[in-house]
């Protein structure tokens, strides 16, 4: 066994990392105006480039970015609605729609329905007695049920014959009516998606009847509080199969994560999961969740390390803010990277899955993200700061979609001679998990 190579890796995910620059930082993105220190001495140890999980300018919500990442085929993917319920420990059926879906203050214009307040405040006790009121429904021989997996959060999933191919009905926007539930242009004439359109608009037609007078916002409106009186639902999916990803990739693999749908997607690809929870400092998180990584490192192959908080940061619209929250993760990563560093066994790679642009309508936005890596043999590059401009003059260059996991294959050793068949499956990684040749035995042949 060479024991001179890289062995396992860390994957260190600063979710929504990447944004847009700004005059009051000089022209400069919060990562590039940010003081860096620690993510600047790992850039300038290593190779740096820039990633981006599909086509550059394609915004990407975090739950796709991941999937591709982690080395799937975006065909192959279930909808966040699947992966929610998954890691909320909703059970599904094989041929179950899963819906995201949460409550709104809508209101008849006309009778459109328009969107007053997306995301409400409302007391615990209160939602629960608007779900108690809307938690089963059925319409036109499909079964229907709304889970809470948080707050005004949870999952529409549709049982009977249903398919997932549908528009969603949450325009994103205070003030926007309800956008139309309507099949796929190219599923216009599958029954499966009608019949799923169909039954999720009467349900969301009848739970604003059923609320709209319920006790809960009589005493809302009489208090000058909008009525939350409705569900706006978006990105549908059903469970599809997917190969393991230890299967995949030979690699046994964990993600540390907060939120369910790292969870859920997790389980849809059979890596181990380890639930975190997220306190007010992020950079104090991050420490705490590479501390974990370190002691998986006797268990794991792979390990996927993960923070929301510059996401979040993002998603406020201050780009000061969010500055602030890259400072208090580099402080982090200080605390706990040092043994991670000195480990001569492992490759480190630190980047986001999207940018997040701290300004402006979008929610995400379709730039690359940088990404490092760092670890014994990856090639040393002459970028000494870890961002977005510094990045894209490094070693790595632009690494697109999948590339990622054969990228992290290669600097394992891991990487297969491509046309070299050791299993029935052609497998990236190599050795394959093969069969040895047996003396007594001869294949079977077909007549």
């Amino acid at each position: 066994m060479d024991n001179n190579r890289l062995k396992k890796c860390i994957l260190i995910m600063l979710d929504g990392l990447g944004d847009r620059s700004f005059d009051l930082f000089g022209h400069q993105t919060p990562l590039q105006a940010a003081n860096t220190p620690f993510l600047d001495h790992i850039a300038a140890g290593g190779a740096n480039g820039l990633y981006h999980a599909a086509m550059l300018g394609q915004a990407l919500p975090s739950e796709n970015a991941h999937f591709v990442m982690f080395g799937y085929d975006m065909a192959l993917f279930p909808g966040r609605g699947v992966l929610e319920a998954l890691g909320a420990g909703i059970p599904l059926g094989p041929k179950d729609v899963a819906v995201l879906a949460h409550f709104a203050c809508l209101h008849d214009a006309e009778g459109c329905l328009v969107v007053d307040e997306r995301k409400p405040v409302i007391s615990s006790d209160d939602v629960l007695q608007l779900i108690d009121e809307v938690s089963g429904y059925e319409a036109n021989g499909v079964k229907i049920r709304f889970v809470q997996t948080g707050g005004i959060f949870g999952i529409i999933s549709l049982s009977g014959d249903v398919a997932p191919y549908f528009t969603d009905s949450d325009p994103f926007v205070d003030g926007s009516a309800l956008i139309e539930i309507s099949p796929w242009s190219r599923y216009r004439n599958d029954p499966l998606s009608e019949n799923a359109a169909y039954a999720l608009k009467q349900y969301l037609v009848w739970v604003y009847g059923r609320l709209k007078d319920h006790p809960v916002n009589r005493f809302r409106i009489g208090n000058n509080m909008k009525p939350v009186n409705g569900f706006v639902t978006q990105r549908a999916g059903q469970l599809k199969e997917v190969r393991p990803f230890t299967d995949s990739y030979g690699l046994r693999g964990l993600s540390i994560a907060s939120g369910i749908v790292y969870l859920g997607l997790g389980r849809y690809i059979g890596m181990d999961t380890r639930k975190v929870y997220d306190n007010t400092d992020p950079g104090d998180d991050l420490a705490e969740r590479l501390g974990l990584a370190i002691e998986g490192l006797a268990d794991y192959d792979f390990i996927h390390v993960h923070t929301k908080a510059p996401d979040d940061a993002g998603h406020t619209k201050d780009p000061e803010f969010k500055l602030k929250v890259i400072e208090s993760l580099d402080k982090g990563l200080g605390k706990a990277i040092g043994p991670l560093m000195d480990d001569p066994e492992l490759l480190i790679i630190i980047t986001a899955d999207h940018s997040t642009p701290s300004s402006g309508p979008l929610i995400h936005s379709g730039e690359s993200v940088p990404m490092t890596f760092y670890g014994r043999g990856v090639r040393r590059d002459s970028v000494m700061r870890f961002n977005e401009i510094d990045a894209a003059m490094g070693a790595l260059g632009q690494i697109r979609g999948r590339e990622l996991m054969y990228m992290i294959l290669d600097h394992l050793d891991m990487s297969k001679l491509h046309g070299i068949m050791d299993t029935p499956d052609d497998q990236p990684y190599w050795p394959g998990r093969y069969r040895p040749f047996m003396l007594d035995t001869a294949p079977k042949i077909s007549t």
